[in-house]
């Protein structure tokens, strides 16, 4: 994804932020988006809180969203598993509804709306890959096979392995983050702890989660 948006989108001002959040409230889970998408084979998982819920084995806590990670290049193949909803591309703040191949490419963020309600239903996370491997946005020098870093639930249910789940939730630290952090840490596996302190270590050196080691 290239970093300069395009023009165009709707803005979303402090004013709309009640109204978008109760578009939200009918979201879809994972059981849901597992059965929509079954059979595909574009590597895809659970990701933020929903998936440290399915490493957990049990929902812990609301939800306001869902999200999934795909490789960006290949978004086409998950967007036509849902030819009956609208994909919009969200930026910094704005909303590109049926948004074009140059907005696609400037964002990484696609919300899944249904178009008779405007209801939004899965957050879709078109991810920087090299073929078959994952590169980390928050760092592109990290970079791992899917099959290294995508887990599943005893029914199949893809997830984001939770150490990189907390990489991501460790940038801004919301009081949900540091209670998921709390619940997830002593769960992990001693390889899983060492890989999580080492990328909080070249991520963001300092932090505060790495006094629990």
């Amino acid at each position: 994804m290239s970093a300069q948006l395009p023009s165009g989108g709707i803005e979303v001002l402090p004013g709309d932020l009640d109204a978008l959040e109760s578009r939200w409230a009918d979201c879809w889970k994972p059981g849901d988006v597992a059965r929509r998408l079954a059979g595909t084979s574009v590597p895809w998982y659970v990701a933020a809180g929903w998936a440290l819920d399915l490493f957990r084995g049990e929902q812990t806590r609301a939800h306001h969203d869902i999200e999934i990670g795909v490789p960006a290049g290949r978004f086409p193949e998950i967007r036509d598993r849902f030819p009956e909803f609208a994909f919009d591309a969200i930026g910094t703040g704005r909303i590109w509804q049926s948004p074009t191949a140059q907005v696609l490419d400037a964002t990484w963020q696609t919300w899944l709306r249904e178009p008779s309600t405007g209801r939004y239903l899965l957050d879709v996370f078109r991810e920087r890959h090299d073929g078959e491997v994952w590169i980390c946005r928050r760092d592109e020098t990290i970079r791992l096979p899917y099959g290294e870093i995508i887990r599943h639930t005893g029914d199949q249910i893809p997830y984001l392995s939770p150490e990189l789940v907390l990489l991501f939730k460790a940038k801004h630290v919301r009081p949900k983050d540091q209670d998921d952090f709390d619940g997830v840490f002593p769960l992990l596996t001693r390889p899983q702890r060492e890989r999580l302190f080492a990328l909080l270590t070249q991520v963001h050196p300092g932090h505060a989660w790495l006094a629990a080691w």
